[in-house]
């Protein structure tokens, strides 16, 4: 199964930040999982860098991000997200419109994310971490 991960479960696993640190950290070890494929992006990562940096300083947070990028699959971002943001109606966040289009562009089958709400146009599904555990592992 193909998953995407939104900024916000970066955060709280590089942050620590409970309670949904418990249910991000689970998620991101799935990609040690051959069943699982997780995704992120580089967008996301950005922002997940600029949260822990401002919490453990520059060098921590370099680290932080070089484990994760050598866990999980990086999606491209390019052009055809871009416009395919911008070109749909419905996306109101930019942000969230790149995010949605580089997990769809790479087949991923669900968003986690704390934030279901910012993909209220998603033809694809999108959980919560609890959630996401509780429907696919338990």
């Amino acid at each position: 199964m193909r998953i995407f991960l939104d900024a916000n479960i970066l955060v709280s696993v590089l942050n620590k930040e409970y309670p949904l640190f418990t249910y991000a950290a689970r998620i991101v070890s799935l990609a040690d999982n051959k069943e699982f494929t997780v995704y992120t992006s580089p967008v996301c990562l950005a922002i997940a860098f600029y949260f822990a940096e401002k919490k453990s300083g520059t060098r921590l947070a370099k680290q932080k991000i070089k484990l994760l990028s050598e866990k999980l699959s990086i999606t491209a971002v390019g052009k055809a997200e871009v416009l395919q943001a911008l070109e749909n109606k419905q996306v109101n966040d930019f942000e969230d419109g790149i995010e949605y289009y580089a997990a769809v562009n790479n087949k991923c089958e669900v968003i986690i994310t704390e934030d279901t709400g910012d993909f209220y146009f998603a033809d694809i599904k999108v959980c919560r971490a609890q959630n996401f555990l509780l429907e696919y592992l338990f």
